[in-house]
């Protein structure tokens, strides 16, 4: 892992083995995938890290900003290493494969809509999920 990366040890957590292994089990994928996912993917590398460690070790990594974290469309929490810049995701329902892409127009939609209802300090997400080309 360079500098540059998002891997354990940034966000003031501490890289222990078991975050190495979810970090560079997850540097190996692009598209976002489940606890169970890189539970499994784990234990095909043989690196022994118990499932209740991953689930932990996501959670930290994504309070930490070193990996987003959405809702799939059935609800199972999905990990993935993105970029450091504000981005939405183009998701796909079939294979899971990711874009990252930018939305000028939704920033200043939530910006005004914010403003129109008196709120301030705004943030927000934004996942759009359908079918890739490929699976198409």
């Amino acid at each position: 892992m360079t500098s540059t990366d998002k891997g354990p040890g940034k966000g003031g957590l501490r890289p222990t083995r078991q975050r190495i292994a979810v970090a560079e089990a997850m540097a190996s994928f692009d598209d976002f995938r489940s606890a169970q996912e890189i539970h499994d993917l784990l234990g095909r590398r043989g690196d022994n890290v118990g499932l209740a460690t991953v689930y932990r070790t996501l959670q930290r990594l994504a309070e930490a900003g070193e990996v987003d974290m959405l809702r799939s469309e059935d609800g199972e929490a999905i990990y993935r290493r993105c970029s450091d810049t504000h981005h939405h995701h183009l998701v796909c329902r079939s294979c899971g494969s990711t874009v990252e892409v930018e939305g000028p127009a939704v920033e200043r939609w939530t910006s005004t809509i914010a403003s129109e209802h008196g709120y301030a300090a705004v943030s927000h997400t934004l996942e759009i999920f359908g079918t890739c080309p490929d699976c198409t």
